[in-house]
């Protein structure tokens, strides 16, 4: 049985690389480690535990990882001629990958922990302090680790991530998700709700539900029955004070229906919607094993945009997979000429260990990806901007979250995620404000606040 009384502060030191989920699991294991007296600090150096929360999803992940483990370690062996400890840990997803390796090459870390067992942690640091060697535990455990998490939950702020969904069942050719997070897995639609209130009440306004293939949630609802993600935003619309709903990420073949229609019924479902496509060509769809043509996702946008014109989209590319060729290319830009992406996210590809991709024939060569990804980011930055233009001359609905980094200015963010600087009192911050947006720039917008709304 594991002390939970608190002690004398301890100070936890995090560092988090990749996406929404990891900072999202970042706050939950500060969460977990709260009531044994750990409180979060901005200094490793000091630092009585430090976390690496990784990613291994781009290239050189793992790399990384060994750079900033051989920083830390100079901090440890400081700690300890000092008669202190620092206790280092590795988690997510390069832990669950490469646990051994770690080990091997980092010997003087006390604990590796999979994305799926964090809510050991107690037990973990418990093990580590009595033992002489590191504890390692990347098991997918038969419990849900959401069901051993705590319901207290620290203030994220006027914004917040909320993970409904992990793990992924549809084997992207390139993908190394299916083998870190495991198989699809949802949390109940009470439990959902239930952090949500806690969130609104502790000041939330603004949720982004998280997940590795969120639009396949289907959690078990309160009569027993499983749910799906446009009955969740409903429900999630219904919470007082809840102003806005975002999701991450989704995947073309888990749009259902209901999903596209809760997008035309359900206002506080924001109209920007991140949907990766990854690729134009069919052939190298296939070759990916993305289980939809270029034609069904057109399709699909056209749906989506019927039932809400404003819709603004995001996506994901990766160019150069194996055996692309210029053809196939050139179907890529010209799905993007065709669908006018607000924003998007472009890579190389890069072989992950383990994956169908890593040891297909006809690699292509650094050369080839390296122009082939110049071209496509310049049509894609080409296209946010003239989405940023066209707001030119509106007045759009901003949700002030923080100061600006000129006196005078505050910050926030469109219903499309645009941020947003005006000068404008700090008192509007939590407010949903009318701004006229007076310039935009490639990557932000700037306005001036409408008259009658200027003061709260």
């Amino acid at each position: 049985m594991i002390e939970q009384s608190k002690p004398n502060t301890k100070r936890l030191h995090m560092i988090t690389w990749g996406c929404q989920m990891n900072v999202y699991d970042s706050g939950r294991m500060a969460d977990v480690l709260a009531p044994l007296g750990y409180a979060p600090s901005d200094s490793a150096e000091t630092a009585d535990m430090v976390i690496l929360n990784t990613c291994h999803i781009r290239d050189k992940a793992a790399e990384k990882v060994f750079s900033e483990l051989g920083r830390l370690r100079l901090m440890k062996e400081a700690r300890r001629l000092a008669g202190d400890r620092m206790i280092l840990a590795v988690a997510g997803c390069v832990a669950q990958a490469e646990g051994a390796e770690i080990l091997a090459r980092a010997p003087y870390v006390d604990i590796v922990l999979g994305p799926q067992t964090y809510h050991r942690l107690p037990e973990m640091i418990a093990q580590a302090s009595r033992a002489a060697g590191a504890v390692i535990d990347t098991d997918f455990p038969a419990e849900e680790k959401f069901d051993f998490l705590p319901d207290a939950v620290a203030p994220q702020g006027l914004t917040a991530f909320l993970t409904i969904q992990e793990g992924c069942d549809k084997f992207c050719s390139f993908c190394v998700v299916p083998y870190t997070r495991g198989a699809e897995s949802s949390r109940s639609q009470v439990a959902v709700l239930a952090e949500a209130r806690r969130l609104v009440a502790q000041g939330t306004q603004e949720i982004t539900l998280l997940g590795q293939n969120v639009n396949a949630w289907h959690g078990i609802d309160e009569h027993g029955v499983p749910s799906s993600l446009g009955r969740l935003a409903r429900a999630l619309a219904r919470i007082p004070g809840l102003t806005r709903i975002r999701y991450t990420t989704s995947h073309p073949r888990d749009m259902d229906a209901d999903l596209i229609a809760a997008h035309a019924e359900v206002p506080e479902l924001m109209p920007f919607l991140h949907l990766p496509v990854q690729s134009g060509s069919d052939r190298i769809l296939a070759a990916m094993n993305r289980r939809h043509t270029g034609a069904e996702y057109r399709d699909l946008v056209a749906r989506l945009r019927q039932v809400r014109p404003d819709l603004a989209l995001s996506s994901d590319f990766i160019v150069g997979h194996p055996g692309e060729t210029e053809q196939d290319f050139e179907d890529t830009l010209a799905l993007v000429r065709d669908i006018g992406f607000a924003s998007a996210f472009s890579f190389k590809y890069s072989p992950r260990p383990g994956t169908p991709a890593a040891g297909s024939p006809g690699q292509v060569d650094e050369a080839t990806k390296d122009r082939r990804l110049q071209t496509l980011q310049a049509l894609l930055r080409e296209q946010q901007t003239a989405f940023n233009v066209a707001k030119q001359g509106q007045v759009v609905p901003v949700l002030f979250t923080n100061p600006g980094r000129r006196a005078g200015q505050i910050g926030g963010r469109t219903p499309w995620l645009q941020p947003v600087h005006v000068q404008g009192p700090e008192t509007l911050i939590g407010h949903i404000v009318p701004v006229f947006i007076s310039l935009a720039h490639p990557n932000s917008l700037t306005g001036t606040l409408v008259e009658e709304h200027a003061c709260v």
